[in-house]
């Protein structure tokens, strides 16, 4: 009898692909955009030709919410405590959506409506949707505004109704929403208590397969999921932590993952993708990204995974806005948009996110007085923050959104 590996034997947290495989994902979910956002694949999101039930970047997202699962889950175990574990994730996700916000707003918007007008002026005084708006509107995560000022209507999105100007980011808000899941069930000890971690994450794995088999009505009798895409990301992330808290039982086999991936081809193509595939894609994913070690430095210079995921789309919007794809074709059109999108995640990882991951271990300076410890790194290591330049970027876009902030909300 041959002795199979757990998960948790095989996975090592330091040497795997899951940086490849986030860098692979977020390109998934541009191709699939490009569709509807360029009119190019038939004007939809790959994967829509031949099967209903997601595209190919819902697949993407269904592997980012599962690692997240894993990930996010381990994080919280291993945090110091829980507002250790919160200043994290809030470092993580809000300084470069803040840029990104910053820079569709006063940059891609603004070139925008050049093309259209000929002119910049009337730009910041519309009335409607301004870039003002934007930014007050959305810097929460929570989108409540996607448009702005009336621009992009060139494109082939605001033709076929998807007017906004980021339409991969809705998804960050549940993403978030999940983060805050993860921190109750830690402070009430239901991670460590892991059965009780179990029975939560299991209970929406039900849930999402009474949605999927159409079971019942879950919207009237419980408001959050009236919007069905909110099942279809917490389940994966949900999976996640599942496989996390029990990782030490999960079987790792090479015959085992290439059978999964190959379920959740078949799901995706034929049906049952929320029923079983995504479940058959996730174990597939972990499997890749813990048996292919040849990439593990992948990501060793910059993670540029989420600067190219919410970067993505208000790029092709703005190509697309110029009238790229007609004129140059999908594939210059597709080209034009990896180069420049590479170029923004690397400068927004190297000015915005690093520094911000840099103060992970930052605390207040009366609470490291207390503790014993420096107030910028663990161990009473470091000298200072702020003094230091790579911090200025940061620190003048922190400046910079709340002062947006403050103008959306009085003007």
């Amino acid at each position: 009898m041959i002795a199979v590996r757990s998960l948790g034997e095989a996975f090592d947290p330091r040497h795997n692909s899951i940086g490849f495989l986030r860098w692979a994902m977020a390109f998934m979910v541009i191709f699939s955009h490009a569709g509807p956002v360029a009119g190019i694949f038939g004007g939809v999101d790959i994967g829509a030709q031949w099967g209903a039930e997601t595209s190919l970047g819902g697949v993407a997202v269904t592997g980012f919410f599962f690692l997240s699962g894993m990930l996010i889950t381990r994080s919280m175990v291993r945090s110091r405590s829980p507002f250790r574990y919160l200043w994290h994730r809030v470092a993580r996700i809000y300084p470069a959506w803040f840029l990104i916000l910053v820079v569709t707003a006063f940059l891609l918007a603004p070139l925008a409506w050049h093309h259209s007008q000929g002119t910049f002026q009337g730009f910041l005084s519309f009335p409607d949707n301004s870039p003002w708006d934007y930014v007050a509107n959305n810097f929460t995560l929570v989108l409540n505004q996607w448009a702005i000022a009336g621009t992009g209507g060139s494109t082939h999105a605001v033709q076929v109704g998807y007017n906004t100007w980021n339409g991969s980011a809705w998804t960050l808000m549940y993403e978030f929403a999940c983060y805050l899941g993860i921190l109750a069930l830690g402070i009430i000890g239901a991670l460590r208590a892991r059965i009780v971690g179990a029975l939560v994450a299991g209970g929406l794995l039900l849930l999402s397969t009474f949605q999927a088999l159409h079971i019942g009505d879950l919207g009237s009798a419980i408001q959050t999921f009236s919007n069905p895409q909110v099942l279809q990301l917490v389940a994966p992330f949900a999976f996640g932590t599942l496989v996390q808290l029990y990782i030490e039982k999960v079987p790792f086999d090479d015959r085992l993952g290439i059978a999964m991936l190959v379920i959740a081809a078949l799901c995706w193509w034929r049906g049952g993708w929320f029923l079983f595939g995504q479940y058959a894609f996730a174990y597939g994913l972990i499997w890749f990204g813990t048996r292919v070690k040849a990439l593990s430095r992948w990501d060793r210079h910059a993670d540029l995974s989420y600067g190219i995921y919410i970067a993505g789309w208000p790029v092709m919007f703005l190509a697309a806005e110029y009238g790229l794809p007609e004129r140059a074709g999908a594939f210059v059109y597709l080209l034009v948009v990896i180069v420049v999108v590479h170029v923004y995640a690397y400068l927004s990882y190297m000015l915005i996110e690093k520094p911000a991951l840099d103060l992970k271990n930052w605390m207040p300076r009366w609470l490291a007085r207390i503790r014993g410890v420096d107030p910028v790194a663990p161990g009473g290591g470091g000298t200072g923050i702020l003094v230091r330049a790579r911090f200025v970027p940061l620190v003048l876009l922190l400046i910079a959104t709340a002062a947006l902030v403050v103008i959306g909300v009085v003007r």
